[in-house]
């Protein structure tokens, strides 16, 4: 599963670790969080992430 960075922040989600603080259980994909999850540090929506190499 690949990591993804948010554009505006530069937060990380690692699907390893999920988002437990906001209900992403850890092992769960990027594209399998919810389309109105949004960045735990500045609120940004999912499209404004992007794959980490």
């Amino acid at each position: 599963m690949k990591k993804y960075v948010c554009k505006v922040c530069g937060y990380e989600y690692d699907p390893a670790a999920g988002d437990p603080d906001n209900g992403i259980a850890p092992g769960t994909a990027f594209e399998d969080i919810a389309e109105d999850w949004v960045c735990p540090l500045c609120g940004v929506g999912k499209e404004d992430f992007e794959p980490v190499d």
